[in-house]
């Protein structure tokens, strides 16, 4: 069983009781509470960090060669497939999230290790042309201690994207889970915790230190041992630990906020376009960073794309993630909840006319819950505040448009350009479109599909640097140049 007991957190490679603030995690389909989890405190943190610093030191790591490293991961890889069930069941009642997603985001998990062993066994080193008499090469070695802070939206597989290429760069991770999600982070570390000492490698490569981001994240992010820091989350959030990066003159790949458009030309298959822009914001209760929270679509097909689309969601099934038939699952939390509702409450004071949903669903089954309606508005301009400002919920704006100017206008009048979907049969409208929109992820006649093997990164607010690709590996290591001199004869000047 992967349960890690309520007083045990993975700190510098071993479990015990943090000496933290106790958090209460609390199952968002019924209100329950499951379990009371004692968060790290910053000295556990100073104390992770310098254990991780001696076990980058340490031979038994440092010299470990790429293919042998790259066992580990294929071994971390086959225990979470192995494990698969039990993580999402645990990522089901600590998110809310269906099974189906959270069986989907560990095998996702489990791959992204994969892959990541493949590219580390695969990459090379340079030997770059010479310019005089020596030979000249570049090399990649370790940045050293890593910190990884993780939201609460998909905690395993934003945990394996960064511990993954981290841990081939041959680093050591300080991995700080959201203080409403920290379940599955922490069996996911008991997992790696086993593969290391299944090898006989230092266990203090990974620590998982869940709590408060005041506390722990800021001790993660200001800590001189951490040498690169890798984030998902708020944008507010994102600046400040730009901020301290820069102060200490360190890395930090950031993934931040959006409200992505989607698109819908006068010639997209309507049906395709409906079932797509239904899921791009609806699936995962529209808490997914990429969500297309704003909807574009031609004035003449205005009227009757969404009148369909609004008789559509009022038949999706809001219910409990262990629910088979569920299509809008809880929202993580009951203060995300009423902070959604909120928004709606504020769309409706703008002017805009909630055309569906806009409310906690009625009945016995849903009293307890963080349940809220899946909601279509419409009547807003773009520079409306619910049009600007992420929501991270089952909210979707809608909006029409007249011509492709008018519509890149209002798709790129956002301080976000993470993503866009584009529903059209037109190959070379949706070429011109892709590189007008300002986004780091198009997508073109689907939405929400994810390869580890394709970058992604975002623009504007909505991040800096990127995650997965070939290269991912080279983002969590630093790179040497080396000169081999071949004369036989002294420098010039030295004579």
């Amino acid at each position: 069983m992967l349960r890690t007991p309520a007083d045990e957190i993975l700190i510098a490679g071993r479990f015990r009781r943090g000496a933290g603030t106790p958090i209460s995690t609390v199952n968002p389909a019924d209100g329950t509470v499951i379990t009371t989890v004692h968060a790290a405190s910053a000295e556990e943190v100073d104390e992770a960090a310098r254990a991780a610093a001696e076990a980058v030191a340490d031979p038994a790591w440092r010299e470990l060669l790429p293919h042998q490293r790259a066992r580990l991961l294929h071994r971390i890889a086959d225990l979470v497939e192995e494990h698969a069930d039990e993580l999402s069941a645990l990522q089901t009642a600590d998110t809310g999230k269906s099974l189906t997603e959270t069986r989907a985001l560990a095998l996702s998990a489990a791959g992204t290790f994969r892959y990541t062993a493949a590219a580390l066994e695969t990459a090379e080193d340079a030997l770059t042309p010479a310019r005089g008499p020596y030979l000249t090469m570049s090399v990649y070695e370790p940045i050293g201690v890593v910190g990884a802070i993780n939201p609460w939206n998909s905690p395993i597989a934003s945990d394996a994207q960064k511990v993954a290429p981290a841990l081939a760069g041959g680093n050591a991770v300080l991995l700080k889970p959201a203080e409403w999600t920290p379940l599955v982070s922490l069996a996911f570390g008991r997992l790696v915790h086993r593969a290391l000492t299944e090898a006989g490698l230092p266990t203090a490569l990974l620590s998982v230190l869940p709590g408060k981001g005041r506390v722990v994240g800021d001790a993660i992010v200001h800590h001189p041992l951490v040498r690169r820091i890798g984030f998902t989350g708020g944008t507010s959030t994102g600046r400040s630990i730009a901020r301290s990066a820069a102060d200490k003159l360190i890395p930090a790949s950031l993934e931040l906020g959006g409200k992505s458009p989607t698109i819908v030309r006068e010639d997209a298959d309507v049906d395709q376009a409906l079932a797509g822009v239904m899921f791009g914001i609806f699936s995962s209760s529209g808490q997914s960073c990429i969500a297309g929270s704003r909807l574009f679509v031609h004035r003449s097909l205005y009227d009757a794309f969404v009148g369909e689309l609004v008789e559509r969601v009022r038949k999706l099934r809001v219910g409990p993630g262990t629910d088979a038939a569920t299509q809008v699952a809880p929202l993580v939390h009951h203060r995300h909840r009423d902070a959604v509702a909120e928004y709606v409450d504020l769309a409706r004071s703008e002017g805009g006319r909630v055309l569906c949903g806009g409310a906690a669903p009625a009945g016995p089954q849903y009293a307890d819950g963080a349940y809220y309606l899946p909601t279509v508005i419409d009547g807003l301009p773009n520079s409306a505040r619910v049009c600007q400002e992420e929501i991270f919920g089952p909210v979707l704006l809608a909006l029409p448009y007249d011509d492709e100017d008018d519509l890149v206008a209002q798709a790129n009048d956002s301080v976000f350009g993470l993503a866009c979907g584009i529903w059209t049969r037109d190959a070379r409208a949706a070429w011109r479109l892709a590189r007008r929109i300002d986004a780091g992820t198009v997508w073109i006649n689907t939405y929400k599909q994810f390869s580890i093997s394709t970058p992604f990164g975002g623009m504007k607010e909505s991040g800096l640097g990127t995650e997965k690709g070939r290269d991912l590996i080279r983002a969590y290591q630093r790179q040497k140049s080396l000169y081999w001199g071949t004369a036989e004869s002294p420098l010039p000047w030295a004579n």
